[in-house]
């Protein structure tokens, strides 16, 4: 790597003088690589200028006189059929530095050579636009580039062109696609070539010409090519030094408190700071009156004390190891909390909300939560162009390149369900990932190629030009307010110390390291300039910093006042009132009136009208649905809108997401119903029940499980009062987005003290199709439950409450479509937020049996956490010889197999439909009725997985707290490596197998 960077060096002999940042005007003659069609040498019209003639064309389209008159001539031929080849008409003189006698004829050779002559010029200037970027000078230890190439572009080669030295000061006219002019119209092409360098080459590389929209170019080129566009006033300088002032003496404050603690400090790119307030600042000069952020661990504790104005005591309480929490949860470390701010923009005199999500060291994993919770900000506000709300997402270069959720969570950008209208991305470039060289951690050009694909512009700058960082971010934000696109700000920068600051970097970057040791702090710089400009003294200088100081001091005195740490106030998504006046004991009423679901069962049954044609098939199914609600019962279709629609009566949000979801992949939801006859006409029942429902939002997502789950979970972080499912396409898919499984939706309330009413769909049921749609893994979810198992709660009137409030999630596999109705209100009727993980059935979608009657769902029914045998051994418990437990479809195939062989006065089968929190009072009751029989777990999945690891040891102590000295049994298949048998053959031998032992009854 030094080695390499060395070369760079030698190979761009005209790099900036990175102090003074003088660019001298460079001209790039050919180097040592030879490039076997040099653009010069290409015919009048050819691919090296085809996109320019289609400029000239659309401006001669518009106005004849806004081109030169030998384009109009010859567009003018080819409009009256000429051909193209014989359209050219040689048009006169244009270069000044060529003097022709108005009264002498000029040679059509001559004529030709100005016409190429002014086309290479118009195309050495594209080429500045198209390639400028590659020889830019954003590293600011002047070391590398950040296209990882040490060679100038051909593109950028005069002699390519053939054009010399000789033609530098003719004059040539300026093409309708460049602002370098101003006012003028021509320049010679020496100014052509330094103002185009001025632009595209010096500490700002923009990337915007892979961008398929010719208004947004257009826009982007008069942001950055107007002369003069980019001064700044005195005041303006200033304000940038006070923030810079505020950024470094932040961390230089910290370093000094505290030598050897970890804190992940922004060394190396203090500019952060100053970036962000001024997107802030201009996107509330625009509208913009709340910001969601997302970020990674360094600077965090900088943006939160600086931009979100967290109370610095607070903040410094974090470093006490003596203060001990004064509320629930387990707490994270400081560098992962989040926070949720009001304050006044003091620039435009506004009100803004900041929240900085809280998220754990799995980068880039919080990148579609935060999407999730600003679309969800923009959906309560009414908000549909983004103008109220925006998200902000900060990013590590290393992990932007490398992080696939980065590439899902840009491919969400601009889809009608998921857009957030624009996103600002600043991607904190160190030029390094922890201790990996950009060579090897890429393959790509540059660490923000991803964002190329929605065709985001990316402006690569150097961090330690402040200016140049601010009017980027100004641009962004006005970028982001007029299209509502995302964009790319890159701020390339370096890493004062290591990874963090006990770590040791000059073991891997010894060259790198030894110059950053050499190289002066970003606001020594910019005191220094703004002195030397006049702007600022070194007294007021000094004032400025000592003001700060005293700030963090008082601050540090103020905490060691502190005599507790609160978890709460560094929660991201507060939900204000929402606990006030709930008692946190009493169970919900889930049942609702016998009319509601009568009048639900019509409507979702229905279509708009007899002009609305639907699909033969569907319309089987529609018929069958409405004899269902005649007949008061409902399967699992029924049931699921039964508890959406009476939700969304009751003016609860519901919103359902994922793959399929709007059919099911089942084909069993039909929620979106399509005219056959109209493109694009669609009728969704659930949406027209009542004149005051609230919204009913179904779907189909991209084909992405991570960056989909983590933004419905932002989106349920927003609003407890709505209801927010994700389906798997098949349960078992959910592993492609075990980080948010893991690392915020098992933990998100224990870490951070954030609450979520987040359901998962999970697909689960052995049915013979192979070993990836069989398990939703339902063991995973278990192990990650928080009840302990050697644990008998105490038995009381609040049994069940109790555990609903101590557990970290409920996890279920329910039977029925009744049970599956009642788990899906209590969501939203019990007086807290707990995830839900629900395993959903496939084949009980339409099995004759897994239906409910209306009796099940009408007021005063409740959800059933364990339904016991209802049959025949409840006659003569002393007569049943084994109580089998199980959970899910194996249920009816018990059932079955019992009614078979006749055992219906000797098995008993009781259904686990809530697994955890584990219903210990239901499991008592039914082994103290059947105190004489065996007691087993029976299961489809294999041994070492489902529910048996988790219920063996809670029915243990279920039996101790009994006095019982008998064991449970396990019933099911035979441990694996894998989730089931592709050989549907194996299946029904494992099946019959399972069932065989299942009602074997020992002597």
């Amino acid at each position: 790597m030094q080695t390499a960077r060395t070369l760079v060096t030698v190979a761009r002999p005209w790099a900036l003088d990175f102090r003074t940042r003088v660019l001298q005007p460079q001209i790039f003659h050919k180097t040592k690589r030879l490039y076997a069609a040099p653009v010069a040498a290409e015919p009048f019209i050819n691919g090296s200028s085809a996109v320019y003639m289609e400029q000239m064309y659309h401006a001669w389209l518009e106005n004849p006189k806004s081109v030169h008159k030998s384009w109009d001539a010859y567009f003018s031929n080819v409009a009256s059929g000429v051909a193209p080849g014989q359209a050219y008409t040689p048009p006169p003189s244009l270069a000044t530095s060529v003097t022709v006698s108005s009264q002498l004829p000029v040679s059509s050779g001559a004529q030709e050579k100005i016409i190429e002559d002014h086309l290479a010029v118009q195309a050495i200037i594209r080429s500045y636009q198209v390639r400028g970027h590659n020889i830019a000078q954003c590293d600011p230890l002047g070391i590398t580039f950040a296209d990882l190439d040490n060679e100038v572009p051909p593109e950028l080669v005069i002699d390519n062109y053939k054009l010399g030295e000789k033609d530098l000061d003719r004059v040539f006219r300026l093409p309708p696609t460049t602002y370098i002019g101003g006012p003028d119209k021509s320049l010679t092409l020496r100014e052509i070539i330094t103002r185009s360098q001025n632009v595209y080459c010096k500490n700002i590389g923009i990337e915007y010409m892979f961008i398929n929209n010719l208004d947004q170019c257009e826009w982007i080129r008069q942001k950055f090519e107007t002369p003069g566009i980019m001064q700044f006033s005195n005041e303006e300088k200033r304000l940038i030094l006070a923030r810079l002032v505020r950024s470094t003496r932040f961390e230089e404050f910290l370093a000094k408190k505290w030598v050897s603690e970890k804190r992940f400090g922004l060394e190396g790119c203090e500019v952060l700071i100053p970036a962000m307030k001024t997107i802030i600042d201009k996107s509330s000069e625009l509208g913009v009156e709340s910001y969601i952020m997302g970020m990674p661990h360094r600077g965090r504790l900088n943006v939160l004390a600086n931009v979100c104005r967290k109370p610095l005591e607070k903040l410094l309480c974090q470093f006490n190891p003596d203060l001990a929490a004064a509320d629930e949860g387990s707490g994270d470390v400081k560098y992962h909390l989040g926070m949720s701010h009001q304050r006044l923009n003091r620039l435009t005199n506004k009100k803004i909300q900041l929240a900085v999500c809280a998220n754990p060291s799995h980068l880039e994993a919080v990148d579609p939560v935060v999407q999730g919770k600003t679309r969800a900000e923009q959906y309560y506000k009414g908000d549909t162009e983004g103008n109220k709300s925006m998200s902000i997402l900060l990013h590590g270069d290393a992990a932007f390149a490398g992080q696939g959720v980065v590439y899902e969570t840009f491919h969400l950008s601009d889809l009608p369900a998921y857009t957030t209208h624009g996103t600002i991305h600043i991607v904190v470039n160190n030029q390094i990932g922890f201790t990996t060289d950009p060579r090897m951690a890429r393959s790509s050009p540059y660490c923000t190629d991803v964002a190329r694909v929605v065709n985001a512009p990316i402006f690569h700058v150097n961090a330690d030009n402040p200016e140049a960082v601010i009017h980027c971010c100004q641009v962004a934000s006005e970028w982001r307010s007029l299209f509502h696109k995302d964009v790319v700000i890159d701020l390339v920068c370096y890493r004062r110390f290591g990874h963090n600051e006990i770590d040791e970097p000059m073991f891997t970057q010894p060259l790198m390291y030894k110059k950053i040791g050499k190289t002066a702090t970003c606001l020594k710089q910019y005191m220094d300039k703004l002195i030397k400009e006049g702007v600022a003294t070194q007294q007021e200088c000094e004032e400025e910093v000592s003001k700060y100081d005293k700030i963090c001091e008082d601050a540090f005195l103020a905490a060691k006042k502190e005599t507790a740490v609160h978890n709460v106030d560094w929660l991201d998504s507060p939900w204000e009132k929402f606990f006030e006046n709930k008692n946190p004991m009493i169970l919900p009423e889930t049942g609702i009136k016998e009319e509601t679901l009568k009048h639900i069962g019509d409507v979702f049954s229905s279509v708009p009208n007899t002009e609305f044609k639907i699909h033969g098939g569907l319309k089987r199914i529609l018929e069958q649905r409405k004899k269902m609600a005649n007949d008061r019962v409902a399967d699992w279709a029924m049931g699921e809108a039964f508890a959406f629609g009476s939700l969304l009566m009751e003016d609860i949000h519901v919103r359902v997401s994922g793959q399929d979801v709007e059919r099911g992949t089942f084909s069993h939801r039909h929620h979106v119903l399509h005219n056959q006859a109209k493109d694009k006409v669609t009728y969704v029942p659930l949406n027209h029940l009542s004149e005051n429902q609230a919204e009913y939002i179904v779907c189909n997502s991209s084909l992405s499980e991570y960056a989909v789950l983590g933004f419905e979970l932002g989106y349920s972080m927003t609003n407890p009062n709505a209801l927010i499912c994700w389906e798997a396409q098949f349960g078992d898919f959910h592993n492609t987005a075990q980080c948010i499984i893991d690392q915020f939706i098992c933990s998100g309330q224990a870490k951070w003290t954030r609450q979520s009413g987040l359901v998962l769909l999970l697909p689960h049921g052995y049915e013979g199709m192979g070993p990836e749609h069989s398990s939703a893994r339902i063991e995973r979810f278990l192990q990650l439950s928080n009840d302990d198992p050697e644990y008998f709660p105490r038995e009381d009137a609040d049994f069940e409450m109790q555990q609903l409030h101590d557990t970290n999630w409920f996890v279920c596999n329910c039977t029925t479509p009744a049970n599956f109705f009642h788990v899906m209100r209590r969501q939203i009727m019990l007086p807290f937020r707990k995830p839900l993980i629900l395993f959903t059935p496939k084949s009980l979608l339409r099995h004759p049996k897994a239906r409910s009657s209306f009796d099940e769902m009408v007021e005063g029914s409740p959800f059933r956490r364990l339904i016991p045998e209802e049959g025949t051994p409840t006659e003569n418990p002393l007569k049943v010889e084994k109580v089998i437990f199980c959970s899910g479809k194996v249920y009816y195939e018990l059932q079955n197999a019992r009614e078979q062989q006749e055992l219906m006065d000797t098995v008993a089968i009781a259904r686990v439909e809530q697994l955890s929190p584990f219903p210990f009072d239901l499991v008592k009751s039914e082994c103290a009725k059947y105190h004489r029989a065996e007691v087993a777990w029976v299961q489809e999945e294999h041994k070492n997985q489902g529910p048996w690891g988790y219920v063996q040891p809670r029915i243990a102590t279920v039996l101790k707290k009994l006095g019982m000295s008998k064991k449970v049994s396990y019933v099911g298949r035979p441990p694996s490596a894998s989730a089931a048998t592709g050989n549907k053959h194996d299946h029904l031998i494992e099946l019959s197998r399972l069932l065989r032992d299942a009602m074997e009854i020992p002597e």
